[in-house]
């Protein structure tokens, strides 16, 4: 269930990447954040926030299609609905994002390579159901992409990228290797957060 934002609060929508790198956004008063249950994702694909806003505002389908990423009460997402990553859609709806550097990284559903690559998708059950089982075990693991705000160009943040990312900063990057499932949005959103706190 989401909650409306009072009118102090500053939301902002930008209309593609490059007018977010620029600052150049549209303020709206109050906006709705639901968070997308496990069974809507399932169904329909894409990432796990919908937002919203009155159609006083912004026209309805503002935010799904048009709106490249929005800063809600002081935290951004992305529109994965406009998105690719090796060709492969995200699929509508929004994402947790981050700035550091020069590149804005978020959290989303492993996609094609990343997702043949992970442990969820070892076990090779075949037929509907193991169809159904490796797809809904996609649902609940997020990795990490990072995007280019100036070419929309995607990559996956995986070991090999975290290593380059980590490779001035030796003991976090040893931390980094040791941990369990180093690839997952969680691990790899800790790091990339601490790294954040050093530049």
């Amino acid at each position: 269930m989401g909650v409306l934002m009072p009118v102090s609060a500053q939301n902002i929508v930008y209309r593609n990447l490059k007018d977010f790198w620029a600052e150049k956004g549209d303020t709206v008063t109050t906006m709705k954040l639901e968070r997308r249950s496990k069974s809507q994702v399932m169904m329909t694909g894409g990432a796990d926030y919908k937002l919203s806003v009155g159609e006083t505002e912004l026209k309805p389908k503002f935010l799904r299609n048009r709106c490249g990423i929005v800063r809600y009460d002081g935290k951004l997402y992305i529109n994965c609905k406009k998105l690719r990553y090796n060709k492969l859609q995200f699929g509508n709806w929004y994402a947790p994002a981050f700035v550091l550097g020069e590149k804005i990284y978020f959290e989303a559903v492993p996609l094609g390579s990343v997702a043949a690559g992970g442990e969820t998708m070892d076990v090779k059950l075949g037929g509907t159901v193991g169809d159904a089982i490796a797809a809904a075990s996609l649902v609940t693991r997020r990795v990490c992409y990072e995007v280019d705000p100036m070419t929309g160009i995607v990559d996956f943040v995986g070991k090999d990228k975290m290593e380059l990312l980590l490779k001035e900063y030796p003991d976090m990057m040893q931390e980094y290797l040791k941990e369990e499932n180093n690839e997952s949005a969680e691990i790899t959103t800790k790091y990339l957060l601490q790294l954040k706190g050093c530049k």
